[in-house]
């Protein structure tokens, strides 16, 4: 994934969509309003789903309920016939409302990270790719952010690996915190996440990249066996010289590397002259 990346000028940064991925439910906080500009991720997720899956479970009871009500009603005003008609038509819905459930859970299953909530790779490509089409159709800049959390291994090897799946739920944490709910949170799996966030500049990755250390900051408050932080890369999306999602994925994870390496090399120096 650390490949380099050769700039395409006025390239088709939305081939991907052709591959015909489906669109994930987020199981992600509420998102705020959108300006027009941008569907949330929760809109882009749900944008073709039938009406029934967005539903709850219990409203979902309460329709039931309803139709079942209405049915009995009819049924006692109707000949054998219709009342035998109706019955069929209550077991249908009730077959067809159980199978979207099912369906949407299996969904859900597939392109949410189990431990965090977070999308997944496959759910994180399957947004990211949509929502680069809307920033290329209002020449909007994107920023994609690649992030490791440092020294999970050494959680795990000290400490056990409940702990160091609790350490990566609080880095998810503090990244939604960080974060809009309209931009695109991912887990990768392991140590790593990939987050898209819409309509930020140059100007303002700084600002998110100060306001996640403050959250990490926070997360650590009142830890004292170790200290939770990010080896992070930075991609830019321009409209004018587009990109795929996987090529601003290339770029990011390499100046994420980039930075580790530099900070490993920076700890030795220091034990070195120590």
């Amino acid at each position: 994934m650390a490949s380099s990346r050769s700039p395409r000028a006025h390239s088709d940064p939305l081939k991907a969509e052709e591959k015909g991925i489906a669109r994930p439910v987020d199981k992600s906080p509420p998102p705020v309003e959108s300006d027009g500009k941008y569907p949330t991720a929760e809109q882009l997720a749900t944008e073709h789903l039938p009406a029934v899956l967005l539903t709850k479970q219990n409203e979902l009871d309460r329709v039931l309920n309803e139709l079942n009500e209405i049915s009995n009603a009819l049924k006692s005003k109707a000949s054998p016939d219709i009342q035998d008609l109706s019955d069929e038509l209550m077991r249908a819905v009730r077959r067809a409302v159980r199978q979207c459930l099912l369906d949407n859970e299996l969904c859900s299953l597939a392109l949410t990270d189990d431990l965090t909530g977070l999308h997944n790779r496959r759910g994180f490509l399957a947004l990211a790719h949509q929502q680069l089409k809307h920033a290329y159709r209002n020449s909007q800049e994107v920023l994609l952010f690649c992030a490791d959390l440092d020294n999970l291994k050494f959680v795990n090897d000290s400490f056990g690996h409940q702990e160091g799946d609790q350490a990566i739920i609080r880095t998810a944490e503090a990244l939604r915190h960080t974060f809009r709910n309209s931009d695109i949170l991912a887990r990768f799996g392991g140590d790593e996440f990939c987050v898209l966030a819409m309509e930020a500049t140059r100007y303002s990755e700084r600002a998110i990249q100060e306001r996640l250390k403050e959250n990490l900051r926070r997360c650590n408050a009142g830890e004292t066996r170790y200290s939770l932080s990010l080896s992070i890369g930075v991609a830019r999306f321009e409209p004018f010289h587009a990109a795929t999602v996987e090529e601003l994925m290339s770029e990011a994870d390499r100046k994420m590397y980039e930075q580790k390496r530099s900070r490993h090399a920076h700890a030795s120096a220091m034990q070195v002259n120590g």
